[in-house]
């Protein structure tokens, strides 16, 4: 029973409870939505105040857009106004302008009626003055008919009188004219020869001069023999060995014979060949100072001679193309260039001589305004066949020439080489320089020297020269060979013939004669008067 009430009054609870909370959850709900009311009245005004706002908005600005409508109509009109003022200026400006055109053309036509009209009238002036005209030429045609009559009689009585006809007497005066005239145009030639011969003499002196003055140097004369000093006499029997067999090394390994005769401390080397001499006399010198004297001593210092004149001949180049500013040299050509430092040429050294004329042909470049590197190269390589040509079969100049052209060399260079003796023709102005160069390096006193048989020889064959010429009387080789006078006889030679005979003298000398610098040859015809008073 208990049970049961216990029950009963929980349920009573739980009744109550829910009906309580219902009513406290019904309360807030009621609570919220009078807040939510609330808030949604104060949005509805909040809208309100924003499109009344928004229609006071839209009222100023449509009032603004129909002040702006109204301000662009009147703009509109402006501009409207003013494009049709333009317009209608420029149809004005138009009309004008056809007005003009109109009224020039109506000026150009009455000026093209004028014209016509004066041109007919010229016609006809012109047609008149046509009839006139063929009616003079015709009475000109009759008086020229007169006049070859006229002249053909006295022609005819001229001949008669003369003796001559009419080819004859032309014949005689052409040949007489013609005769005048190369007289007069071989004494204009002579003349403008010599005034050129002259300028040209003065010129090339100025510039020679300047050249010499700015290349100066001394020179010293060569042979094919070095003299080897001895300690004592004593070192001779030493250098000759036991049966002779240092000194049979000694030459065999260097290709030099050795003179031992009875010169006090001397050995004298001989031979044609620079190079090999020195590396035997700077082996000889060797085993002197070292005292052993024995073939595998000799074979061994020969060795380290020739190791060291490779070097020297290397160092010889380098600086020789170092003096003359020829950097960029193939090292070959250098080495090949060294090797003139032994050779020489009527006792000149020719490595010292192409320095020289490598410099001469510099300075005369620059007066005559060429390219002054290229002729200081082609000036110092033009003897480089020189080096080899006791080892090469051909001239020095054509050695020279395919060393060049082998090297990659500029074709000027190649031609400079090939033509500086006047084997090939000159294609530049630097090959013609690098010539005179050549020429005056060779010729000036001390540079070369050249043995009195060969120096005979030459003035001989000088004069032989002159002498086979028609005409000549006597000839003389004068100033050591580098002149020659030529007296002709005057009743077989006029002054013509002498100016065109030195130009064969010359030409004969330059075919015929092998010699150094230039040789001045002089034609001198002369006419004498003699009588004695008794």
């Amino acid at each position: 029973m208990n049970y049961v009430i216990t029950i009963i009054g929980v349920i009573l609870a739980l009744i109550i409870g829910l009906f309580v909370g219902k009513n406290m959850t019904q309360q807030k709900v009621d609570k919220e939505l009078a807040e939510k009311e609330k808030e949604m009245q104060a949005a509805k005004q909040t809208a309100q105040d924003v499109i009344n706002n928004a229609n006071a908005q839209a009222n100023i600005i449509e009032k603004e857009a129909q002040t702006a409508r109204k301000e662009l109509l009147l703009e509109a009109k402006e501009e409207s106004q003013k494009y049709r003022v333009q317009i209608e200026n420029e149809l004005k400006e138009s009309r004008q302008s056809v007005k003009e055109a109109e009224n020039r053309l109506v000026g150009r036509e009455q000026s093209l009626d004028r014209k016509d009209d004066s041109i007919s009238k010229r016609e006809l002036a012109l047609e008149e003055k046509e009839d006139k005209l063929t009616s003079q030429k015709l009475s000109l045609d009759e008086r020229e008919k007169k006049v070859d009559e006229l002249v053909e009689a006295h022609q005819k009585e001229l001949e008669r009188v003369a003796g001559l006809s009419r080819d004859e007497a032309r014949d005689i005066l052409v040949k007489e004219t013609k005769d005048e005239l190369s007289h007069e145009l071989a004494v204009m030639v002579k003349e403008s020869e010599e005034r050129a011969k002259e300028e040209a003499d003065r010129k090339a002196k100025n510039i020679l001069s300047l050249a010499m003055q700015r290349v100066s140097g001394d020179q010293v004369s060569e042979n094919t023999v070095s003299v080897v000093n001895l300690p004592t006499d004593e070192m001779k029997g030493r250098i000759i060995g036991r049966e002779g067999r240092n000194i049979r090394t000694l030459e065999t390994l260097t290709g030099i014979d050795l003179i031992i005769d009875d010169t006090p401390e001397a050995v004298v080397l001989s031979g044609f060949d620079p190079i090999r001499r020195e590396i035997a006399r700077m082996t000889l010198e060797k085993l002197i100072q070292d005292g052993r004297i024995h073939p595998a001593r000799i074979e061994e210092m020969v060795e380290k001679s020739r190791k060291e004149m490779d070097e020297r001949i290397r160092n010889y180049g380098e600086e020789a193309a170092f003096e003359i500013g020829a950097h960029n040299l193939h090292p070959d050509l250098i080495k090949i260039m060294g090797r003139l430092h032994f050779r020489t040429s009527y006792g000149q050294n020719v490595l010292n001589h192409s320095v020289e004329v490598a410099k001469l042909s510099g300075v005369l470049a620059g007066e005559l305004g060429v390219d002054i590197a290229l002729a200081k190269r082609a000036g110092f390589l033009h003897d480089i066949g020189k080096a080899l040509d006791h080892e090469i079969e051909g001239s020095h100049v054509e050695i020279g020439a395919e060393l060049a052209a082998k090297y990659k060399e500029n074709s000027v260079v190649v031609n400079t080489i090939a033509s500086h003796h006047g084997d090939t023709e000159a294609t530049s102005i630097i090959a013609v320089l690098v010539a005179a160069a050549d020429a005056l390096s060779a010729a000036r006193p001390g540079a070369r020297s050249e043995s009195l048989e060969n120096y005979i020889k030459r003035l001989q064959n000088l004069e032989a020269i002159a002498n086979s010429f028609d005409g000549v009387e006597s000839s003389f080789a004068v100033q050591a060979g580098r002149e020659v006078r030529v007296m002709v006889q005057p009743e077989k030679i006029d002054d013509l013939q002498a100016i065109t005979m030195v130009r064969d003298i010359r030409k004969k000398i330059e075919d015929d004669l092998d010699y150094p610098g230039h040789i001045k040859v002089t034609v001198i015809r002369e006419t004498r008067a003699v009588d004695y008073a008794k």
